[in-house]
């Protein structure tokens, strides 16, 4: 099955959104919010696509490779965006982004990717 067979991406996309849903919640608690506006913005795409990804890698979805090299590159973005402020939550955010990034760019790259479409779905 699709979610058995992506396991290590799909946890590696779900743990890049919680860590972006804290990201963005935490910057809005900072002293100077307007300067983390992009970090606040960009975290809050990654965690979508993050859990977009995710929910496209556990049903095999058809589109998985270009969703997965898209949640890279924002995964990417969100990362350089995290990596130049101090803030723990930041930091860490950062890390997990790195993290999905490079399980993402593993799974666009999978020639099994392609094959892991449900046989349910000719059954209809």
């Amino acid at each position: 099955m699709a979610h058995q067979l992506h396991a290590t991406c799909i946890a590696a996309c779900d743990q890049c959104a919680v860590a972006c849903h804290h990201c963005s919640t935490a910057c809005l608690q900072e002293q100077d919010v307007k300067m983390m506006a992009r970090c606040i913005a960009l975290d809050m795409d990654c965690a979508a696509i993050c859990q977009l990804a995710s929910a496209a890698m556990a049903r095999g979805s058809e589109h998985v490779h270009a969703i997965c090299a898209l949640c890279a590159d924002i995964c990417d973005a969100c990362a350089d965006e995290c990596g130049k402020h101090t803030m723990d939550h930041c930091l860490a955010c950062a890390e997990a982004c790195r993290r999905c990034a490079q399980e993402c760019r593993r799974m666009a790259q999978s020639p099994q990717a392609t094959s892991t479409r449900s046989t349910s779905e000719h059954g209809h």
